[in-house]
């Protein structure tokens, strides 16, 4: 298990947690275990270009070349390292939704991968070393590349029904979230015909419209402005933009869970059937859609690295989390926020309005609660729970998850902050709510007494 690692790379409070000694030996780290030419790119975050610096610093010292993308998405980087055959790995410079005082180091393997738990043990067991570096004439060079961003719109572009999505002459609200997405999701917007209202649309690393996390609460502005301008959808972006979620045309929140469920009927249907992955903590709705349209749902833990790879090992015809990452295989095996909002354009021209496809489908409700729990209680937390449950069906893939005839709880810690969560799902509203709330004190009670 990684010390360093969580389960979007390293990441923490800026000159505290994530300073530039720790990015420059990470930068000397990575270009150890990936010998070669490196990409690097970053979100809007204030502290991006002094993390990068530091970490292209580190990684030019063991002689690797780096080429710097700039400020792209993740999944735009993500793309140039897959279609790069000259280039071995990236590293991207992001804390995704976290609050603007945090930064962090993703790794991305050649394939166009996040970095499997392999890959970042044994960056980690470089990182501890002393690395040495290279002779004076065997640094590497830093090269600045324009066009990823757009070449990475055109990729999606020539993946979707253009004349369809066309045809429909959509009008959609976009918030960026002052994030990595304020060029790409409106220049992919206009490739595709579709009349783009954009809020928080300019490049803001302090995030000021609103966190970065594209939660109901964080979207107001949002749902008002598709009800004012009589929108056909709003689309609401994380910080480094590889998720998004939506808001349908009468300004209603919809979950990542139902978008999710929705396309993955799409898609088996389209293919006639397949595999399905999504992780344990995804609601039950998935399951009953996708069995309804001929598919199979596999669950793994949480983590769209291991979302992704389970996809590439059994052929998945798509995956994906429930906070709105979105796995496209015939695009990469990677979230990807753009590529999500082309699938969910093509849906609605196929299948109609993501309002009226969502009132056809079963109901189920959902508790989600979030505790702050030191880092060193974590793994206390979890026996006690475990030994506090027995006798009841359990699956222990990530976290815990309860099985009831009625419903799941699933406790589980976070792996990049210090936090505890607690999700519950039944059909009945009540007892979602009853099984939250129960969990939930035992983990707050055992947290107050340790």
């Amino acid at each position: 298990m990684t010390k360093m690692f969580g389960t979007n790379g390293v990441r923490g409070i800026v000159n505290k947690d994530m300073n530039v000694q720790l990015a420059l030996q990470m930068g000397k780290a990575i270009g150890s275990v990936f010998t070669g030419a490196i990409a690097i790119a970053n979100d809007t975050r204030l502290s991006s270009d002094m993390i990068s610096s530091a970490v292209c610093s580190g990684l030019m010292a063991v002689g690797c070349d780096v080429y710097d993308i700039g400020m792209v998405p993740t999944p735009a980087l993500q793309y140039y390292v897959k279609t790069h055959d000259d280039v071995v790995a990236g590293v991207m410079i992001t804390a995704s939704h976290n609050p603007p005082e945090f930064n962090g180091i993703k790794v991305i393997e050649g394939d166009g991968t996040e970095a499997s738990k392999e890959k970042e043990g044994e960056v980690e067991e470089k990182y501890d070393e002393e690395i040495p570096t290279v002779a004076w004439d065997k640094v590497g060079n830093i090269h600045k590349v324009p066009g990823a961003g757009e070449a990475y719109v055109d990729a999606i572009v020539s993946k979707l029904d253009i004349p369809m999505i066309r045809k429909a002459k959509f009008k959609v609200v976009v918030d960026c979230a002052n994030g990595a997405a304020c060029f790409t999701t409106p220049l992919l917007l206009k490739k595709l015909g579709v009349r783009c209202i954009t809020l928080n649309g300019t490049p803001q690393g302090e995030f000021p419209g609103h966190p970065s996390e594209p939660t109901e609460e964080n979207l107001g502005d949002l749902k008002k402005l598709v009800k004012d301008t009589k929108a056909n959808l709003g689309i609401a972006h994380d910080g480094d933009a590889d998720r998004c979620v939506f808001v349908d045309n009468k300004g209603n929140y919809v979950p990542g869970d139902i978008t999710l469920a929705l396309l993955a009927r799409s898609i088996v249907m389209a293919n006639r059937g397949g595999y399905i992955v999504t992780p344990v903590a995804t609601s039950s709705l998935i399951d009953e859609l996708v069995k309804s349209a001929g598919g199979e749902v596999v669950r793994t833990a949480v983590g769209a690295p291991i979302v992704s790879r389970k996809m590439m090992e059994i052929g998945g015809k798509f995956g994906g989390e429930e906070n709105g990452g979105l796995i496209f295989p015939d695009h990469q095996h990677c979230r990807d926020g753009a590529m999500a909002i082309g699938r969910m354009l093509e849906n609605i021209c196929r299948n109609g309005a993501l309002l009226k496809q969502i009132s056809t489908i079963p109901v189920f409700y959902t508790e989600k609660r979030k505790l702050t729990c030191p880092n060193e209680l974590k793994e206390s937390a979890m026996q006690f729970l475990d030994q506090n449950t027995e006798g009841v069906s359990k699956n222990k893939t990530d976290g815990l998850k309860i099985m009831f005839d009625d419903g799941w709880v699933l406790a589980r810690p976070s792996g990049t902050e210090p936090i505890f969560r607690v999700y519950a799902e039944s059909k009945d509203r009540d007892r979602a709510v009853e099984l939250a709330d129960q969990y939930e004190t035992m983990v707050r009670n055992f947290i107050s007494s340790a």
